[in-house]
């Protein structure tokens, strides 16, 4: 399964605006994605709920997961948009 390891740079973290626009990037796709803080458990990068519940901030490290076709792209999409500024 191919993944992205991405250090957030927002002041935000993955929260807010950051967060809604990963989740809705990783929402329209039609493949399974997951998202982790560091090495903790993975969840459902689709869900609004549980990516804010991971509590990501700035300088920590994420590691985004997607299975099927396309998930290469769909994963440089996610870090573009977990690592913005």
């Amino acid at each position: 399964m191919p993944e992205r390891k991405v250090t957030v740079e927002s002041e935000v973290g993955l929260h807010a605006r950051p967060a809604a626009t990963f989740v809705q990037t990783a929402a329209k796709a039609a493949l399974g994605v997951t998202v982790a803080k560091g090495n903790g458990e993975p969840v459902n990068a689709k869900s609004i709920l549980a990516v804010l519940s991971l509590d990501v901030r700035q300088g920590d490290t994420v590691v985004i997961k997607a299975e099927g076709e396309g998930a290469d792209e769909l994963l440089d999409e996610l870090a573009l948009i977990a690592s913005a500024p």
